[in-house]
């Protein structure tokens, strides 16, 4: 499958595990994340920002800073969260747009289209994955689409110096032998799967 492909998946599967929350501010979105001083309806908030961003980026227009705004207050998160997830893969689907340069300001500058939507597949598995920690399910993702996102997450340099708060990842975590595809994953990308059973990991 081409980048592309992968990170179709890896969105809607996001979408899927963020559609079963339920309830209001004392229901599930007020749950604790794996994401340290998030609650669900804030994480699916930053998903929804990115995908606009990601969206805007891939038109060309990523450089402005209104594309990434978190929605403020939103009653129906999942919905918000749907809408944004569809345009991001429409944006993705268009002719060419692999080849096009993205403009990603929270990751320093310009990137080729094609590594670009590599970053975002692999944000969206692990993002899904937060989700689901957060909610106690487990992810749908194949064991094809798992193997994909090692391999981009073996390339995000692990420099501490990049790493933490005010960065996309925290600090990497020891993978211990015999770790699952998802598991690596998760440690490379400062994510502690141990501390949320039940999610595959």
């Amino acid at each position: 499958m081409d980048v592309v492909e992968l990170d179709r998946i890896a969105v809607r599967e996001a979408v899927r595990v963020v559609e079963l929350a339920r309830g209001g501010d004392d229901g599930d979105w007020a749950r604790d994340t794996p994401c340290a001083g998030w609650d669900l309806r804030r994480l699916v908030a930053h998903m929804t920002a990115q995908h606009h961003g990601f969206a805007a980026a891939a038109r060309g227009v990523g450089g402005e800073p209104e594309h990434w705004r978190e929605p403020a207050g939103t009653g129906e998160p999942a919905r918000a969260h749907r809408a944004a997830a569809d345009a991001v893969l429409a944006a993705f689907a268009e002719p060419g747009v692999p080849e096009r340069e993205f403009v990603l300001p929270e990751l320093g500058g310009g990137f080729a289209g094609r590594m670009a939507i590599g970053f975002h597949f692999v944000d969206y598995v692990v993002h899904a994955w937060d989700v689901a920690a957060t909610l106690g399910v487990r992810l749908r993702l194949a064991d094809e689409v798992l193997a994909a996102a090692l391999s981009v997450a073996r390339r995000v340099p692990a420099d501490p110096a990049g790493r933490g708060p005010g960065f996309a990842f925290a600090p990497a975590l020891r993978v211990p032998e015999g770790a699952g595809p998802l598991e690596e994953t998760l440690r490379l990308l400062g994510r502690e799967p141990q501390a949320w059973p039940g999610t595959g990991g």
